[in-house]
């Protein structure tokens, strides 16, 4: 998953948000809490438990997860631009970010706003965060939703995999482009490689129907991604071989602690958290609730709501 093909996603839902008038203002409409050290950015929507929503990528804002904003009903939903993105404080040193800072600051968010226990849904690399969490502080969390998510570095790599072997066989051209970039040595994090794979559409990797991403253009989020913050968790060359912290995390063996109701949901159609990974959830988490949109990509909160939502309030109240 390049970091340049994640930009076009976070377009996308920059539209939506902006024709969302009747909720709050993701530019606007926060407030900062420090939160070790750093100014986070915090958006509430609406009234009732408290459902924190962590973003992807990794280094992606807040902003591509508004979609949820339907659950504002009967949920206090709680969105943030974690360390390095968005509207929040960034890092004078990328070593600073990290999956186990990322997973602190969640605890530091959940102790600033004095609650004392917290529903979780954390979206693709979100999800790796909310899984650390729920393990490290299970006593904290009341339900867990892990959304299009991978559970290992093995499942990371697939994604790797399986992103390239789509754009070898259907894009040839780009792949050949590619491939002789890094003849010459480069790696995935150069900017010349991000160049090509950015001609690949978005929709054709992470979409059941591309045209539910389509942009039409809106008013940009600032550092709605952070692809310094990407390539420091993922490595200099994480779009071919995992490494830094994706490289080494593997929750598969402790999933059968979590003691907390927990969904897991994929989309048939994600070429990202493929689905022959996703379903082997089922055999790490089995006390979880699992479920397959069938007509979705990596995001089913865009492509089947009509279906997701309601899954989702049920889950959260039952």
């Amino acid at each position: 998953m390049s970091a340049r093909i994640y930009l076009l996603l976070i377009a996308s839902f920059f539209t939506w948000t902006a024709m969302a008038q009747s909720f709050p203002d993701s530019w606007k409409d926060g407030k900062y809490i420090t939160v070790n050290g750093a100014k986070l950015w915090v958006v509430t929507v609406g009234k009732g438990d408290p459902l924190i929503l962590v973003s992807g990528g990794p280094g992606g804002a807040h902003t591509g997860l508004r979609r949820f904003d339907t659950l504002a009903g009967n949920n206090m939903l709680i969105y943030f631009d974690a360390f390095g993105r968005g509207k929040s404080d960034t890092a004078k040193d990328v070593k600073e970010y990290s999956l186990e800072r990322d997973i602190e600051d969640l605890e530091g968010l959940r102790q600033a706003l004095k609650l004392e226990k917290i529903n979780l849904l954390g979206h693709s690399y979100g999800g790796l965060v909310v899984q650390g969490y729920a393990l490290k502080y299970p006593q904290r969390v009341s339900h867990l939703v892990l959304a299009n998510t991978f559970h290992s570095n093995v499942m990371w790599q697939a994604n790797d995999d399986n992103s390239n072997h789509e754009i070898r066989i259907n894009y040839p051209e780009v792949w050949d482009e590619l491939m002789a970039l890094r003849e010459k040595g480069y790696v995935s994090s150069d900017k010349e490689c991000q160049e090509v794979y950015g001609r690949v559409p978005y929709g054709f990797l992470y979409a059941y129907n591309p045209d539910k991403f389509a942009s039409r253009g809106s008013k940009p989020y600032p550092n709605s991604f952070n692809s310094k913050l990407y390539y420091q968790l993922v490595g200099a060359d994480g779009d071919f071989i995992v490494g830094s912290d994706i490289g080494t995390f593997d929750y598969r063996r402790r999933l059968k602690e979590l003691k907390m109701p927990v969904l897991i949901y994929g989309g048939r159609y994600d070429r990202v958290a493929v689905p022959y990974m996703m379903v082997k959830y089922k055999q790490y988490c089995p006390q979880a609730r699992f479920e397959m949109f069938e007509k979705s990509g990596h995001n089913p909160q865009v492509e089947e709501p009509g279906k997701l939502f309601p899954l989702l309030e049920q889950f959260l109240h039952s």
